[in-house]
């Protein structure tokens, strides 16, 4: 593990799954962890957790498709803790499985309102005050496997979390300058909320399981190591990069 102690990081969906997973990792490291998301009960029992693992954490309620949400929690949390080192982009939500050609605009907007407008609001946001600091950072999206081998069945979610890698390749190049590295993490199956639908059907989890080398879906906790890592301030060479975990899913 790295040391992050004094450090603070902003998570957004960091209440549970794979973004809890990131903020315990931060939390062991010795930092500590803003936590953004809707759900005020389920985020307060994240901060007792990660309390418990000896951080500092406070939760912020926040629809991350909403920019006055986002700027608003991004003062709440500069006043809380003074100063933030980096942000992980997690929130998200799943497709609805719909057909491709019976998808309607606004049911593809909704997801794209979540999976990348929000990235964009968190980022631009985060990005700001990383730049005014002046002291550097890690900047880091959660996009998806879907990005690399395709969602067909969930185009949106799909299209959503390839843009996530378009947008995070850009701000690597245009935030260098200041110091500020950016990457995207891309998770394979894990077993989550989001994704208990597809985990409890049987017959997906079996192809799935099959076709990932490790032989199995992933935990959440597996994400601690590599949420400490990608806000690992000496790793000042690691940017652009999609970082996957995915028990060698796309290579297979």
């Amino acid at each position: 593990m790295p040391d992050l102690s004094g450090k603070v990081f902003i998570i957004t969906g960091g209440n549970g799954g794979i973004g809890l997973g990131l903020a315990e990792g931060i939390a062991d490291a010795g930092g500590s962890v803003a936590i953004w998301a809707r759900n005020t009960e389920k985020s307060e029992a994240a901060v007792s957790t990660l309390q418990k693992r000896g951080a500092e954490s406070h939760a912020f309620t926040c629809d991350v498709s909403s920019e006055e949400d986002v700027q608003r929690c991004m003062q709440e949390t500069l006043s809380a803790f003074g100063r933030i080192d980096g942000l992980f982009a997690n929130a998200g939500r799943g497709g609805t499985g719909t057909p491709f050609v019976d998808v309607s605009l606004e049911e593809w907007r909704k997801i794209m309102a979540v999976n990348l407008d929000g990235v964009f609001l968190t980022l631009r946001e985060a990005a700001r005050h990383l730049i005014d600091q002046g002291t550097g950072g890690s900047l880091v999206a959660v996009s998806s496997t879907s990005a690399v081998h395709g969602a067909g069945g969930n185009e949106a979610y799909g299209t959503a979390k390839t843009g996530v890698t378009g947008l995070v390749r850009a701000l690597a190049v245009a935030l260098a300058r200041h110091q500020i590295r950016v990457n995207s993490l891309l998770p394979g199956w894990t077993i989550t909320e989001l994704a208990t639908p597809a985990y409890e059907n049987d017959r997906f989890r079996e192809v799935t399981t099959r076709r990932t080398p490790v032989r199995r879906w992933a935990d959440p906790s597996e994400f601690r190591e590599i949420g400490a890592f990608l806000a690992d301030p000496s790793q000042t060479f690691h940017t652009g990069q999609q970082v996957c975990l995915d028990g060698g899913y796309t290579i297979f």
